[in-house]
């Protein structure tokens, strides 16, 4: 799959989350690496597909103002690796973009593995 076809995969798995909740993701970027850094992989416990850096909307006070942009970055040389075809990627993608945005609204993974989302 090219990265524009792969990049696209993850604005239409942005397009799936509800408007009322992507109306309330504050100060957050997505972007697409092909790899992950050696520092994204450190705690890493299986293979990198995404991954959230930042605080989550549930921790932010007056502290948080003016801070940088939240990242969510989507991995693509992991998830092409562990796909066979372009749809289970399409799957793959839409599973991991909405992981790691309830990661921003302070969805912890035990409770994504709870609701099907890990």
């Amino acid at each position: 799959m090219t990265r524009e076809a792969f990049e696209e995969a993850v604005a239409d798995a942005l397009d799936l989350i509800p408007a009322e909740l992507t109306d309330k993701m504050d100060n957050v970027v997505v972007l697409v690496e092909d790899e992950p850094t050696p520092e994204q992989l450190q705690d890493a416990e299986e293979d990198l597909l995404g991954i959230y850096e930042g605080t989550p909307l549930t921790e932010r006070d007056s502290w948080w103002a003016g801070s940088l942009p939240d990242r969510i970055t989507i991995f693509r040389g992991p998830t092409l690796r562990m796909c066979e075809t372009a749809e289970e990627v399409v799957e793959e993608v839409a599973v991991t973009v909405i992981h790691e945005v309830a990661h921003h609204f302070g969805i912890d993974d035990h409770r994504l593995h709870e609701l099907g989302w890990a």
